[in-house]
């Protein structure tokens, strides 16, 4: 995931109410579009990015529930 991504997943997500979300939702347009395997190597680099601290107030809550990977929003102060 360039920094580009990174920084446009960071800026949706500092618009976003704290709570449960799944990568989808925050990908923006053209998720639909995407072949299942890219959604599968990008759904990939996300869980890297959160694990790796790239994208702070995200945590993995290490489940999945209806349509995959279940993160949470919890941004400092929230």
């Amino acid at each position: 995931m360039t920094q580009l991504d990174l920084d446009k997943l960071k800026s949706t997500l500092a618009a976003r109410t704290p709570g449960p979300f799944h990568f989808h939702e925050i990908y923006g347009q053209g998720w639909d579009a995407l072949y299942i395997g890219d959604k599968v190597k990008l759904g990939h680099a996300f869980l890297n990015a959160v694990r790796a601290g790239k994208l702070p107030g995200v945590i993995d809550t290490g489940t999945k529930k209806g349509g995959g990977r279940l993160y949470l929003w919890k941004p400092r102060g929230a």
